[in-house]
């Protein structure tokens, strides 16, 4: 048995960008930081930000690009994937760690109408986020 299972909460780095593949789905990419704080071996307190690779696909892509705006917190469930793609400049192959979202919350704020309780959880299902393709990758 194996598990491949993200929880974040934190806030959006940049707004969304929408895209649709080829064949028309579309796909909404963001940013989410989390900053874990904590006191160092000298006593100083630190934080550490991590910066997180969201994707969202369908209806929820286009909620997400609607609703969701840089600096607002938001809770994303999904799972970790990486692909490779050749450098734009030749230079080799490079690789991206993202989180394929299952699940987005919009948090810290009024929910959106028709989304009483701030869940756009379009795309939980087996088949929610499609195998990618790079040639379905529009960046």
């Amino acid at each position: 048995m194996s598990v491949n299972k993200v929880i974040l909460v934190g806030n959006l780095g940049r707004d969304p960008e929408l895209r649709s593949t080829p064949s028309g789905q579309s796909v909404c990419s963001f940013s989410v930081a989390t900053t874990d704080r904590f006191t160092d071996r000298a006593g100083q307190q630190r934080e550490q930000t991590e910066w997180h690779n969201i994707v969202a696909w369908g209806k929820q892509a286009d909620i997400c690009s609607q609703y969701l705006k840089k600096g607002r917190q938001v809770y994303v469930e999904g799972r970790l994937t990486t692909r490779q793609y050749e450098a734009k400049d030749g230079t080799g192959k490079r690789y991206r760690t993202e989180v394929v979202a299952q699940r987005v919350q919009f948090l810290g704020g009024r929910a959106p109408a028709g989304l009483d309780d701030g869940t756009a959880d379009f795309n939980s299902g087996p088949d929610a986020a499609p195998p990618i393709d790079d040639e379905d990758i529009p960046f």
